[in-house]
């Protein structure tokens, strides 16, 4: 197991990692472009699909739905990668967090080169596939969520951890006060251990939330509608989603295995 030092390394790097989140470059820029923009610019059918990204997040919180992933064939997958025997979530969350990092950075190049292939591939015919695009990106979004959660030795079975997850999506796509609003209310959680019940009180508004998720995926997805050119806008733009998507999950469960395990040493001295 890590020493305090180390811990402390981890937690200073996740630290000035958070700090480096206030900067918004150009496609986060364009992507708080009010909706009544988007809503003129959007052809209707592409606003509902986009419109269905709510519902689909709602049914992943309440039951983990279509997006689910496999819990014994990430645990097989983890175990090819670690010195540490698992069989287990509760294994996983045992193994060196320096396996962690290396898993779930792994993961992240192998998620951003599909969701790169994805996005060209439906970008290529412009508005006439983008419409394919949008669930899809999500489910690769909330897929990898989750197995980064596992990697971190985290159930994503359980609703916390769906809500959780759902906040990583969210932190990616929020402006510098979102993201702090977003540190805040996961720090309080952390701290009072809240049950299910309190975390899901405490997102009342979500769905408000969603929709200004919503409303930033859907600028995005306006430079895909151009038929070929689409494809070179859209390999960047999914490539660049799922790489903040997963960076955002990989450091803040991160931070959440750190904390956990500096309490343990803490509790062990005494």
């Amino acid at each position: 197991m890590e020493t305090k030092q180390q811990l402390e390394n981890y937690l200073q790097a996740i630290q000035e990692w958070e700090k480096d989140q206030s900067g918004l470059w150009f496609w986060e820029k364009i992507g708080r472009i009010p909706f009544k923009m988007l809503d003129k610019l959007t052809p209707k059918f592409i606003q509902e699909k986009i419109s269905v990204l709510v519902d689909e997040l709602v049914s992943y919180v309440q039951s983990g739905g279509k997006y689910l992933v496999s819990e014994k064939s990430m645990i097989n997958h983890i175990q090819k990668h670690t010195l540490h025997s698992i069989s287990s979530i509760k294994d996983i969350g045992e193994i060196p967090i320096e396996d962690m990092v290396a898993l779930s950075e792994k993961l992240q190049k192998n998620r951003a080169n599909i969701a790169t292939v994805q996005g060209a591939s439906t970008g290529f015919g412009g508005i006439f596939t983008l419409a394919i695009d949008i669930p899809v990106i999500l489910g690769i979004a909330l897929k990898t969520l989750q197995e980064i959660a596992l990697i971190h030795g985290y159930d994503p079975n359980e609703k916390t951890e769906r809500i959780f997850i759902v906040k990583c999506l969210q932190f990616a796509s929020s402006d510098i006060v979102g993201k702090e609003a977003i540190l805040n209310e996961l720090a309080q959680n952390y701290e009072q251990r809240r049950s299910a019940e309190n975390m899901v009180s405490q997102l009342q508004g979500w769905q408000e939330v969603f929709y200004t998720y919503r409303d930033n995926f859907g600028m995005k997805k306006l430079f895909q509608m151009i038929p070929v050119a689409g494809m070179i806008f859209g390999a960047f733009i999914n490539k660049s989603m799922i790489q903040d998507v997963s960076e955002a999950g990989m450091m803040l469960y991160r931070k959440r295995r750190v904390l956990e395990r500096m309490n343990q040493l803490e509790g062990s001295e005494l």
